[in-house]
């Protein structure tokens, strides 16, 4: 028996995301009809709802789905090339948005702050990326910066690049933070070295490196706390 073909049009207005959205709020539909509203339609088989539930439930959530590629979201079926670029695009907005809300002038008391204020950027990465944070006499946030972006095992870091930052932004201290996308908080040597290097540099020109983090989803490992300033 041929299966009958389910349209998001054929549903009560209380079913349908997008109307759904706009009778009762943003806030009373769930991950997998906001979703379903950025892919716009399912298949014969498969509204556009159910399609969102399926990959959200193969992929355990939001947070995985935001690590995907543009091929990985593809291999879904249902999901072509426009679907996926619509939920990469997404989720990245929601990423930046993250990241602007992060630094509003804080003031940095503890590790755990330096902390939940990069894992929204740099926590849940595929590949290396190193960042500073430059900081006022006053120990507030007043600019971050990118430094370098690599491949899983490692990135290379521009220190020269770092104080030419730092002086331009009248920073009067800095602290270093680059993810571990295998997991893995314990430092390299070649994070050791590079800290070093940083640090030295930063004594030579009055502007103090206050510590270096190393940030994974859900753990961080922090140079100070650990002993090793």
């Amino acid at each position: 028996m041929k299966q009958p073909h389910f349209s998001i049009k054929d549903w009560s207005d209380d079913d349908r995301p997008r109307e759904k959205l706009m009778l009762k709020g943003k806030e009373a539909l769930s991950d997998a009809e906001l979703i379903a509203i950025l892919i716009g339609s399912g298949s014969r088989n498969e509204s556009a709802v159910d399609l969102s539930k399926r990959i959200l439930a193969a992929v355990g959530g939001l947070n995985s789905l935001a690590k995907l590629s543009l091929s990985q979201l593809m291999n879904f079926k249902g999901i072509g090339e426009a679907k996926a670029v619509s939920i990469i695009a997404a989720l990245e907005l929601c990423r930046r948005r993250s990241s602007e809300k992060a630094v509003e002038m804080v003031k940095i008391t503890s590790s755990k702050m330096v902390f939940n204020l990069m894992q929204p950027i740099i926590g849940e990465l595929s590949h290396e990326e190193f960042w500073v944070l430059f900081l006022n006499n006053g120990n507030k946030v007043v600019s971050k910066s990118q430094l370098s972006k690599g491949g899983i095992g490692g990135t290379v870091v521009d220190v020269r690049l770092i104080f030419k930052l730092a002086l331009e932004k009248s920073a009067t201290s800095l602290i270093l933070c680059h993810n571990h996308p295998s997991g893995n908080l314990t430092p390299s040597d070649a994070d050791k070295q590079i800290t070093k290097k940083i640090r030295d540099a930063g004594s030579k020109l009055d502007v103090k490196v206050l510590d270096h983090l190393i940030i994974t989803e859900t753990k961080y490992y922090s140079f100070v706390d650990e002993g090793i300033f």
